[in-house]
């Protein structure tokens, strides 16, 4: 039996989370990816392997901050919308942006061909198994198909008896591990690769709205941690732990430290920011590189490039176009209610 919604304020922790995600990311790619695309350019003496579970706190926060979008909605065209202005404006300019410093520099190794760059432009790409203009853009993949699954499942099964949804979903990712040889599109569609993490969310943010207890939710997330301990290496399933228990803290407040303006900050223009710093920081320290500058020079250039260009696209772009997105679709259906009503 669920219990009464009590769901206290913003979580401003939540956004210094995603401040924390995206300088992870960019450390990882800007101290061992960029060494590993182009080993024979100068690169900072050091690697930074915390990038590569970025992505899984990345998914967490967005197992728990789905139901803000689910809890306004009234339909799909709804959710769709919402998903479009909040994605696409910031993924069309970044990518943009993107092409644009490539060509100018003549970034070859970065380039993909026009066919691809083409239905980049869909933001489907990786499920036709094509190329992305940033290596970044392979989340948006599955953020895309963890938004199908979760449509899917509050348009026919509701979200009144999450949980069972959630173990029977678990359970199909133990048939993926039974069965290697399952189409990799199934896979990708249900987001089986990473399903246990954005269990993890949203069995917190369930906790957090007040509809379930810890104790209701143990045996869901005693199954997620499971599934990672049965499928993934052992520093995958501590990753796992370890993002339980902070979004277990989350709750109780006891992250309220993290929330100082710099990393809420961040995590506010974190969208935009991710899509724009790999490719555009590459190009930015291979230019350093070749002017025989230090390669901290590069890096610090990089990250400031980035972090302006974020800033803006996050300013110009990603608010004020989802916003207007929004705005328009409110007064549509508005005005479809009221054509109704008088007929």
């Amino acid at each position: 039996m669920e219990t009464r919604p009590s769901r206290p304020g913003r979580l401003t922790e939540l956004d210094a989370l995603r401040g924390i995600g995206a300088l992870c990311v960019l450390i990882f790619h800007y101290s061992t990816r960029f060494h590993e695309l182009f080993p024979q350019a100068s690169h900072v003496p050091f690697s930074f392997p915390g990038g590569n579970y970025r992505v899984l706190l990345f998914f967490t926060i967005s197992g728990f901050a789905i139901f803000f979008t689910l809890e306004r909605i009234g339909t799909v065209a709804d959710f769709v919308v919402n998903r479009f202005a909040r994605l696409y404006p910031a993924y069309l300019a970044a990518m943009l942006c993107t092409l644009s410093i490539e060509y100018l520099a003549h970034a070859t190794k970065l380039l993909i061909g026009p066919k691809a760059i083409l239905f980049n432009f869909t933001m489907l790409q990786g499920f036709a198994f094509i190329p992305e203009v940033d290596g970044a853009y392979w989340t948006l993949t599955v953020e895309i198909a963890f938004y199908v699954c979760m449509i899917a499942l509050w348009r026919f099964a509701g979200l009144r008896r999450l949980e069972p949804m959630l173990a029977l979903w678990l359970a199909v990712r133990w048939l993926y591990w039974a069965w290697p040889d399952m189409p990799e599109r199934i896979i990708m569609l249900l987001v089986l690769r990473y399903l246990p993490f954005f269990v993890i969310g949203m069995l917190s943010y369930r906790v957090w709205a007040g509809r379930r207890t810890w104790r209701q939710q143990a045996p869901y997330a005693a199954m997620a941690l499971a599934s990672i301990a049965t499928m993934e290496t052992w520093d995958v399933t501590i990753v796992g732990i370890v993002l339980l228990a902070s979004f277990a803290a989350l709750i109780r407040g006891h992250l309220r430290f993290l929330a100082i303006r710099p990393l809420i900050w961040l995590g506010g223009i974190s969208y935009s920011f991710y899509l724009i710093h790999q490719h555009v920081g590459f190009v930015v320290m291979l230019e350093v590189a070749k002017a025989g500058y230090s390669p901290w020079i590069g890096f610090a250039a990089a990250f400031l490039v980035a972090l302006v260009l974020g800033t803006i696209i996050n300013r110009i772009v990603e608010r004020p176009a989802g916003e207007a997105i929004l705005a328009w679709w409110k007064k549509r259906r508005l005005r479809r209610q009221a054509i109704v009503a008088t007929a």
